[in-house]
């Protein structure tokens, strides 16, 4: 299964934050749209940077209520891991895992084109699995 599969399932709508936003915008954001995690982008199209839940409460402990006037790009993770349409859920989950983290963009042709989180990926190998299984029954089932 590839990440296709997931944005094919969850759609490829996908909650972006300006950079020069406040962290109290942000956050606000992230309330509304339910998610962990806003990719930051200038257009919607190229990846920024991406700010966290994570970063959020990082930036809370270190800055007090100043935070929340605080610019998005301050506390944003500029190196971002991305992964591509093609890439297998397996691999993904190993890179989330080493790599410590919830949320990949997914880029196509070097444009933002969604985004799974650990959970979507989660989802994925578990339905996986189930159907491996399912056919590995009726295949015994039938053999017998």
């Amino acid at each position: 299964m590839n990440v296709e599969a997931i944005l094919r399932n969850k759609g490829s709508r996908v909650a972006t934050v300006s950079p020069q936003a406040s962290i109290a915008v942000a956050a606000a954001m992230l309330r509304r749209e339910g998610v962990g995690a806003l990719v930051v982008s200038e257009d919607g199209a190229t990846v920024d940077g991406i700010l966290s839940e994570r970063d959020i409460v990082q930036g809370l402990a270190g800055l007090g209520k100043a935070l929340l006037d605080t610019k998005v790009e301050a506390l944003m993770t500029r190196r971002v891991f991305t992964c591509a349409p093609r890439d297998n859920i397996a691999d993904l989950a190993a890179e989330m895992t080493q790599r410590r983290i919830r949320h990949i963009p997914v880029l196509r042709d070097g444009a933002l084109a969604g985004i799974v989180s650990i959970g979507d990926v989660v989802k994925a190998r578990l339905d996986e699995m189930e159907y491996e299984t399912s056919s590995l029954r009726s295949f015994i089932a039938g053999a017998s």
